[in-house]
This record gives C-alpha cells, sequence and structure tokens, in this order.
C-alpha cells in the first residue's frame, strides 16, 4: 500500500473516531460528485469495512447537475463496475445556479441546492448520515470565502447537524491535505468527469485557492496555523456584535 494510501486510511479513521461520525449499523449516503475527493471517500469507507469491528451500509450518490455534459453515464458504471449500491439524480441545478438573476454567486446557490438534493434522497431513503469529501483545504478556503463574501466568520464543520439532528452531514476527509488525494487518485487511476461548469475556472473559490497557494509558497508553515487557528478562536479578542 503507497504511502497516500496509508496516510488518508490513518487520518481519516482518526476523524471517524474522534467524532463518532459513523456507528454500527448505520446506513450512509456518499455524495460523489465524480471528483477526486468523493471517489476517494467512497472506496476508503468501503475499503475501512474491511479493517474495524463495526459493520455499516454504503449508498452512493450522484446528482447530475444538468449542465449538458452526461456525467449520470460515467458514474453509473463506475458504480456498477466496482459493485457499489448507488442513485443517480438528474436535475436542472445547474442552469438555475447560472441562471440570469444569480450571476454574483451562482456556486453558492449549485452548493445549496445539490444539498437540498441530497436531505430529500436522504428522508426518502431513511437516512440520517451523508457522508462529503470535504477535506482541509475545503475547511480553509470555505472560512476566507465566508469572511470576505458573507462577512461571517465560520467554515464547515466535521459534523454538522440539520433539522434538528435528523440528518448530520460528516466528512471524514477534514484532516486530509488536498495533495494527498490528488496523489491517492492518480495512483488509482480513476476517471475524472468534469460536470461542465462554466463557472469552475473563474470561480470566487478559485481565487481564494489561487491566492492560499501563493502564500503557502511563501512559507510552508502557514497552512498548518491557518488550520489550527480555527480550532483556537479566542472570542475574547474579538469585537462584540454590535459594538
Amino acid at each position: 500500500m503507497s504511502y497516500a494510501a496509508k496516510r488518508i486510511r490513518h487520518l481519516m479513521g482518526k476523524a471517524i473516531h474522534s467524532h463518532n461520525m459513523i456507528r454500527d449499523g448505520e446506513h450512509v449516503l456518499v455524495g460523489v460528485s465524480g471528483g477526486k475527493d468523493s471517489l476517494a471517500l467512497l472506496w476508503l469507507l468501503r475499503e475501512r469495512l474491511k479493517r474495524v469491528p463495526i459493520s455499516y451500509e454504503i449508498t452512493a450518490v450522484h446528482v447530475d447537475l444538468g449542465f449538458g455534459v452526461d456525467t449520470a453515464g460515467p458514474m453509473e458504471e463506475f458504480f456498477k463496475t466496482h459493485g457499489f449500491s448507488y442513485k443517480i439524480v438528474k436535475t436542472d441545478i445547474g442552469l438555475k445556479a447560472h441562471g440570469p438573476e444569480n450571476r454574483e454567486n451562482p456556486c453558492f446557490l449549485c452548493s445549496r441546492l445539490r444539498k437540498k438534493c441530497l436531505f430529500e434522497l436522504a428522508r426518502e431513503l431513511g437516512i440520517t448520515k451523508i457522508a462529503m469529501g470535504h477535506h482541509k483545504d475545503d475547511l480553509i478556503e470555505t472560512f476566507f470565502l465566508n469572511v470576505f463574501y458573507g462577512a461571517s466568520i465560520s467554515t464547515l464543520l466535521p459534523v454538522q447537524e440539520f433539522f434538528g439532528g435528523r440528518i448530520k452531514i460528516v466528512r471524514p476527509f477534514y484532516l486530509v491535505d488536498e495533495s494527498l488525494i490528488h496523489r491517492y487518485a492518480k495512483e488509482m487511476h480513476w476517471p475524472q468527469i468534469d460536470p461542465g461548469c462554466p463557472t469552475a475556472v473563474s470561480s470566487t473559490r478559485r481565487q481564494i485557492k489561487n491566492l492560499l497557494h501563493g502564500l503557502y509558497r511563501s512559507n510552508k508553515k502557514i497552512k498548518g496555523n491557518i488550520f489550527h487557528a480555527l480550532q483556537n478562536v479566542r472570542l475574547d479578542y474579538l469585537p462584540t456584535p454590535g459594538l
């Protein structure tokens, strides 16, 4: 087993154990976009079943965003070839998010509508856990997106409750660097499925990512410092709301 595989397995196991993300007997919906992160999560969550003393069920879900590119076909072939239980949901989310009335922030609406789709399917199937492939870089980038464009200090959580705790989103990769997942996906030779998003290259998230990578190149400690800062919030040194 490669270094990348071992390291991701270790960090994923640590995240799941420390936050009690997946319990014995649970059924987990895994959101699979077709990108490297979600494919790696799906693959390693199933592989983990061979090594842990608990059992859980996995159903992969791919939401076709409706950009005119067939993502449902390749994803269904992948799921069938590798023996995954799966659901394919075809939508027009991409077109709605990029409509003329929503040119300022299509990524936000697209993400919200995809999440809504997953919630609806989870309720339909009686599932209370949804696993997403967000990694350490996503947490950091989301923090800066929320500061710059949302005027709030917040980011993605390892475990996030919705509807009074009836559904939880879990993020087993939140300790894992994106570069490590890149390396692992390359070793696995998985197909990379492009949903055809017209703003993927010029999105605000891409701008934040480029800005951060410039900082990381200047000082290798910056990324780790930002991530640890998210867990070391000193409220006494932040302004009181309204003052």
